[in-house]
């Protein structure tokens, strides 16, 4: 490179170099470093307060009480300390002097947990009738619903003993996760290969996805060969640490008296397993309009077959457009009017002069994008703007859609009430992402910028809803065989994932016979039963933007009444509050008659 090109090449600004309006202001949470200094101190000290309380929350409901009030503040000195240093860290991540306060703050937070590790089952050895006294003290009135929901968890929860075997396993039953990780992310090389430009460039796990989305079908082709080539060398050995995983799922289920393992993951957010059958029972019947859609990919790509590395890349090529930080945060804003006047000023104050978001990127900074809510700081976003990528703008509208969910929750909750669970937190964020999708096609100036949307929804419906659906299934169907004794082999895995490609991708899709092994780098499986959340969560938000868009102020304020109560309730309850039941398979039914809407527009577009 010549001294003159050298001089126009951009590198990112070290932190102390960012200007301070775009960056997220802290000090909602604490106001400097030495303030978290103080606070770490005194929280520090108090971790052996928790002694005083040990064998005596079965003497009275005032013991209880005083006991649960201590650990709540506790917690909620807790949360503002490590928020702080997480997000400290996040601003640069070589830097050392917040890495040390992360791992000053984690362990001290093991040493409160290994301190307050009796609460559990002290209140939990509180005889039923005893209890139900207990209940009805003015004194634990701020706490029944937590009591409650932890005593449900009586009849799974082992003797002493047992209780204290189990612990000692956890290192153990991570070896599965964490040998996966150690294959996948560390000991796998992939080579270089060439881009569509011709550049020779690495191919990993992130460039493979970049690489995923070329316009050039055989560079794609290539990406996915050489990519699965690793896995392929390495199949018996991955088999193997998922099967390891699934016999985890199952050992835990069993020992603490489950009927199954899908049963024991979903007993936490008291889901029922028919919202698991109704999701995917849903999206089977419309294979048809899956497979329609599909065609239409191959048709307007020009191709004689589809392969899954063809179903990434965009039909049409990105919207050449550009929006400054100031004009995304319009553009969001304007989307969410149908949110009310109270909803966009607190995000719109949020946005700019309040500071909740470190917008761009800069030397160290963690990469993608996420909300972190508190109880008592400001809802703040990490971001890496760009304004060239339009993607950029959905995902501000869907960390506002968290944030905005924090927001609320904190604001109408006590503490042990303000935080939501996963289940409904997918919900607020892409509801966001609706009205935006919606708000620009309304605002496009020709066909080809109104197909881009089209086709950017219908793919988001079809990777949310859809593929996870996919994954979710497998994930049931690969615990159902464990649990009938069924060894869990290399062939085993393949076989069932064929199965499940060809029912949801349609006859004819090619599917590659490296495709199998897709079921075996898929991280999330090693968290079982989680990735239905995120086709319920799209679900639920298509159903209830569409609910909004098309109700008056009772339909808005049922919404913003979800938004409001945090856990308070089950998540299931909050949303039939809003207006969804998701115990039936109406909302899931109404996302996809919304993707064979986009499908038949679409069609008639291009």
């Amino acid at each position: 490179m010549s001294a003159k090109n050298s001089k126009r090449q951009k590198t990112l600004p070290p932190r102390n170099k960012v200007k301070q309006a775009d960056t997220w202001d802290l000090s909602t949470l604490l106001p400097s470093d030495k303030a978290w200094e103080a606070d770490f101190t005194k929280w520090e000290k108090q971790i052996k307060r928790y002694e005083k309380y040990r064998g005596t929350l079965g003497d009275s409901a005032a013991n209880l009480a005083a006991c649960l009030r201590f650990d709540i503040k506790f917690d909620r000195l807790a949360e503002r300390l490590g928020t702080y240093a997480f997000l400290k860290t996040a601003e640069d991540t070589a830097n050392s002097t917040y890495q040390r306060m992360v791992g000053r703050y984690q362990h001290a937070a093991s040493a409160a947990a290994q301190a307050a590790s009796f609460i559990r089952p002290e209140i939990l050895a509180i005889p039923a009738r005893k209890f139900q006294t207990f209940l009805k003290a003015k004194e634990l009135k701020p706490y029944r619903v937590m009591l409650e929901r932890l005593v449900r968890y009586k009849p799974h929860t082992l003797s002493d003993a047992e209780e204290r075997l189990l612990a000692m396993q956890s290192q153990m039953a991570d070896t599965a996760n964490h040998t996966f990780r150690q294959l996948t992310d560390a000991d796998f090389k992939f080579g270089m290969i060439k881009n569509e430009s011709g550049e020779t460039t690495e191919l990993s796990h992130s460039s493979f996805s970049a690489l995923l989305h070329s316009p050039k079908r055989s560079v794609r082709r290539a990406a996915f060969h050489q990519y699965y080539d690793v896995f392929e060398g390495h199949e018996n050995a991955l088999a193997a640490t998922l099967s390891g995983s699934v016999e985890r799922d199952v050992y835990y289920a069993k020992a603490r008296g489950y009927p199954s393992a899908i049963e024991s993951a979903l007993f936490a957010d008291k889901v029922p397993i028919a919202v698991y059958d109704n999701l995917i029972s849903a999206v089977r019947k419309r294979s048809k309009a899956i497979t329609r859609y599909l065609d239409l990919r191959r048709r307007k790509m020009r191709l004689k077959d589809l392969h899954q590395y063809d179903t990434y890349v965009p039909i049409l090529s990105d919207l050449d457009q550009r929006r400054t930080w100031n004009q995304a945060v319009k553009t969001v804003l304007d989307s969410l009017t149908p949110l009310g006047e109270e909803y966009c000023s607190v995000l719109r104050q949020g946005l700019t002069d309040g500071r909740w978001c470190d917008r761009f990127p800069n030397r160290g900074k963690q990469s993608g994008a996420f909300s972190c809510g508190t109880f008592d700081g400001a809802p703040v976003i990490l971001m890496n703007y760009q304004p060239t990528v339009l993607d950029h703008v959905f995902t501000l509208a869907h960390e506002a859609g968290h944030s905005m969910h924090s927001y609320y929750s904190a604001k109408s909750q006590p503490y042990q009430y303000y935080d939501y669970v996963i289940f409904v937190a997918e919900v607020a964020s892409t509801f966001n992402e609706q009205l935006l999708s919606r708000h620009l096609m309304q605002q496009a100036r020709t066909n080809a910028e109104r197909a881009y949307l089209v086709n950017r929804d219908i793919d988001a419906i079809r990777g949310t809803i859809i593929r996870q659906t996919m994954f979710a299934e497998f994930e049931k169907v690969i615990h159902a065989l464990a649990e009938s004794g069924e060894p869990l082999t290399i062939d085993c895995f393949k076989s069932e994932y064929a199965k499940l490609l060809k029912a949801y991708f349609g006859p004819d899709f090619v599917i590659d016979e490296q495709l199998k092994l897709e079921c075996l780098r898929i991280p999330h499986f090693y968290r079982a039963f989680y990735v239905y959340k995120y086709a319920t969560g799209l679900s639920a938000a298509i159903a209830l933007s569409e609910r909004v868009l098309n109700g008056g102020k009772q339909e808005l304020d049922e919404y913003l009444s979800f938004l409001k109560g945090g856990c308070s309730e089950f998540p299931l309850d909050l949303l039939r509050n809003a207006g969804v039941d998701m115990a039936k398979p109406q909302p899931v039914e109404t996302a996809l008659d919304r993707f064979e809407t986009l499908v038949d527009e679409l069609d008639s577009l291009l």
